[in-house]
């Protein structure tokens, strides 16, 4: 994954103001000077947490994300590596995040709940874990498939999102200059909520939930927040 979409993310995707809402909603829920973050993916929210004088250390499996990432002002601020979030890294920060629905990525319960005792130890005493995930709304949003096709960077590409089961998936297709294809599929579970709340309360978190950053509890809405203290 993100191997040809990479170079295309940010056009496809960017959200300047999504940014701005994320960076104040970790600034609201947590007191932190020190980041780690899990799927930085193209490095929006990372640099500009960099640029705001945070020290943030972040991966992702995509080394082609991390690449576009580090073009990015402020990049040269940042601890980059390439590195899956369900692999253990013995570091420790104030504020672990994992953002822009990264976790839904994460297909099996065994993942998640590695990924969970994953930031409960790489936490400070009394740090926060704060993560987002798609809501169960967007199964029934995505029950009709979504179709998009068009021009980006002056390639031809095709979009599509669908709904099967408990998972999203999204299907992409670039066309070169010749109109050679190629594809790259993403496929992302949709959890219940509730489930993700008693998995981060017995891994010894309180937890607090927003649905689109601003609704507190589990709401209509796009993505669930899940805003997770240690325990000391």
């Amino acid at each position: 994954m993100y191997q040809i979409l990479a170079k295309f993310y940010d056009a496809l995707v960017k959200d300047d103001d999504a940014t701005l809402d994320w960076v104040h909603f970790l600034e609201e829920h947590a007191s932190f000077h020190s980041v780690i973050e899990y799927a930085c993916g193209s490095g929006e929210i990372t640099c500009m947490l960099a640029n705001l004088g945070y020290e943030i250390h972040a991966s992702d499996l995509s080394h082609e994300m991390i690449e576009e990432a580090k073009r990015k002002k402020g990049a040269e601020k940042v601890d980059f590596k390439v590195r899956n979030m369900c692999e253990f890294a013995d570091e420790k920060a104030d504020l672990v995040i994992c953002l822009c629905d990264s976790m839904n990525y994460l297909t099996e319960d065994e993942e998640f709940l590695q990924v969970i005792d994953n930031a409960y130890h790489n936490l400070n005493e009394q740090g926060t874990f704060i993560f987002d995930v798609h809501s169960l709304d967007r199964l029934k949003e995505f029950e009709e498939e979504f179709y998009e096709e068009g021009m980006i960077e002056g390639c031809g590409y095709q979009w599509s999102i669908e709904t099967q089961k408990d998972e999203i998936h999204q299907n992409f297709v670039f066309f070169d200059e010749q109109a050679h294809p190629t594809y790259e599929q993403h496929i992302q579970r949709v959890y219940d909520p509730k489930i993700l709340l008693k998995w981060c309360e017995e891994k010894g978190f309180d937890v607090e939930i927003y649905t689109d950053f601003k609704k507190k509890g589990i709401c209509e809405g796009e993505k669930y927040f899940y805003v997770c203290r240690r325990k000391s």
